[in-house]
């Protein structure tokens, strides 16, 4: 056996390693299997300590960021909470955090991009985002050279930024729309000759690197916690955490009940509930102006991998999960609250996942001695900005979702600028 198989959990057949879907044509999430039972953290910077559980044969240097976990002091106080762990994901240098996108989709775009250089894959890689992802591939991208075409909603063109002033491996291109109607541009682009997808949910690299989170909060705390909080748009998040606590209790060392998922979403802009809820309160918590006025639209998802084999669904019912909907005035509450208390700021993403944690304690969702691990998914990057310069990218293109021309625009000024 290989360092590691990638399987159909729905038939259990072995699947190409850098398949997306089985061969078998199963609504299923491909999932990774281990060679190494049990996990010992290598003497490797960054995500790369967890080399073993990572799809990759080698490892990118310079992706020193990770997952910093910490036992919560003044903020857990507030709450009456004994044994609540924040997983910070960010700039925080007093605490050695130094995920320099300020978010933890750093933890997905490097161990998909090393396994892109060990096919020595030269097409274009092609990323939708709603900000977050596209900066984290851009900033792994001006490291390794590889080609990238990004294309975000132009509303979240002002968070592609990054610490690299020479950015000409990425072409930016932004889309009159939303997050959906980003990846379905990319998507048609990515299937032409000559690009190569990310893809989003289904690869097992993206999830397999999120996951870290939790094995940096359980190696840190020495147990697997109760319960897990994090704000989700598409729920990838949610179910790497739940592979990766699977893959821990079979290690043995670390407990053998999974935690319990509390997912959380911005009201009233929230599919993930509609479709937990069995789309019984739709009109609460999906509106027609969707991601508009939201938080934080990031979190915005209209297609996010729910009924899947191994989707968000079968996350939350083998972990017993709960789904939280927040409005804005409580992320808002929850922002000013947790940063004033631990002395960071955090992305407003990040603010949804606190702003469940305090509702859970509130409506006594959880024991206050329970352990409980809350997932702040981004955060220091006013802290970033103090530090550093920020060198924003410059969009190559706009174009209209509804522009039948839209991909062959975006081929064509790809030919241009990477001389294809």
């Amino acid at each position: 056996m290989h360092k590691y198989s990638v399987k159909c959990p729905t038939c259990g057949e072995v699947q190409d390693p850098m398949s997306l879907t089985c061969s078998k044509g199963h609504d299923s999430l491909l999932r990774t299997f281990y060679k190494t039972s049990q996990l010992i953290p290598r003497d490797l910077p960054g995500i790369w300590k967890f080399y073993d559980w990572l799809p990759v044969d080698d490892i990118i240097p310079e992706g020193s960021g990770k997952t910093i976990t910490y036992k919560s002091e003044a903020f857990a106080k507030e709450l009456g909470l004994s044994n609540l762990y924040v997983a910070f994901n960010g700039y925080w240098p007093e605490k050695n955090a130094s995920m320099m996108t300020c978010t933890f989709k750093d933890l997905e775009a490097f161990p998909t991009m090393q396994r892109l250089l060990e096919r020595q894959d030269k097409r274009v890689m092609v990323v939708a985002s709603a900000g977050n992802t596209a900066r984290s591939f851009a900033h792994v991208c001006c490291i390794t050279g590889q080609t990238l075409l990004l294309v975000v909603p132009e509303n979240s063109a002002h968070r592609l930024w990054t610490l690299h002033e020479n950015t000409s491996p990425i072409c930016l291109v932004t889309v009159e729309g939303d997050y959906y109607n980003a990846i379905e541009v990319a998507n048609k682009v990515a299937a032409r000759e000559g690009f190569v997808t990310e893809g989003g949910a289904k690869n097992v690299a993206r999830r397999d690197g999120m996951g870290t989170v939790m094995l940096d909060a359980v190696f840190t705390m020495k147990e697997l916690p109760m319960h897990y909080f994090q704000a989700v748009g598409s729920g990838t998040g949610g179910i790497s955490a739940w592979e990766a606590s699977m893959r821990l209790i079979q290690d043995g060392r670390f407990g053998k009940e999974l935690p319990q998922l509390h997912l959380a979403q911005n009201l009233p802009c929230a599919p993930l509930i509609s479709m937990w809820l069995g789309n019984t309160a739709t009109k609460d918590t999906v509106n027609e102006n969707c991601p508009k006025d939201m938080y934080d639209d990031v979190l915005f998802n209209r297609k996010p991998p729910f009924s899947a084999n191994g989707g968000v669904r079968d996350a939350l019912q083998a972990t017993g999960g709960r789904m939280y909907g927040i409005d804005n005035a409580a992320a808002a509450y929850a922002q000013q609250l947790f940063e004033k208390l631990e002395n960071i700021d955090i992305n407003p993403a990040s603010a949804i996942a606190v702003a469940a944690l305090i509702e859970a304690v509130e409506k006594e969702n959880i024991d206050k001695s329970d352990s409980i691990v809350l997932n702040i998914t981004g955060g220091g990057m006013e802290r970033l900005r103090m530090d550093c310069n920020l060198h924003s990218i410059v969009p190559d293109m706009h174009i209209s979702a509804h522009d039948s021309e839209a991909e062959l625009k975006i081929v064509e000024i790809i030919s241009q600028k990477f001389k294809r």
